[in-house]
């Protein structure tokens, strides 16, 4: 029953079923680049709504309690919302920078070495700019380095 509804979360990630390779399919084809589009086109709208319900539920919410403890509890509640909401801005521009990369027919191959990222890897991570190798270089060298 678990595998059953790990499917069923994976089919509707984004409202769109993971794309799945034909044999000898070329990399990076007409159909792999829309199909990435629609995923990156879809999770901005939903990044898009939830700023805009939160905005609104922050606008609403802004009540004056005389409790100094339910003052405190509500702007730790607003401040953690408005860091979740500046995670989501920095991702709709990573999401933006992958939608360009599409249009320059640059999309799905590394940034660093030029290899190609892969499917797989892309349906997980469609913002992905470096190949598994660069990327796991890239956390050594990070943690080296802390």
């Amino acid at each position: 029953m678990a595998v059953t509804k790990k499917k069923e979360i994976q089919t509707l990630l984004h409202g769109i079923k993971p794309y799945s390779v034909a044999e000898g399919e070329e990399y990076m084809n007409t159909r792999q680049r829309e199909h990435f589009r629609k995923v990156l086109l879809a999770w901005k709208a939903e990044l898009i709504q939830e700023v805009s319900r939160t905005m609104h539920a922050m606008q609403d919410e802004t009540a004056n309690h005389p409790d100094p403890n339910d003052r405190a509890s509500q702007e730790t509640d607003m401040s953690l919302e408005l860091r979740n909401r500046e995670r989501e801005r920095k991702l709709i521009k990573k999401i933006d920078e992958a939608v360009s990369r599409i249009d320059a027919d640059d999309y799905g191959y590394c940034e660093n070495c030029g290899v190609e990222i892969g499917v797989q890897r892309l349906e997980a991570r469609p913002t992905a700019t470096l190949c598994i190798d660069c990327k796991t270089l890239d956390e050594i060298r990070e943690k080296q380095m802390a």
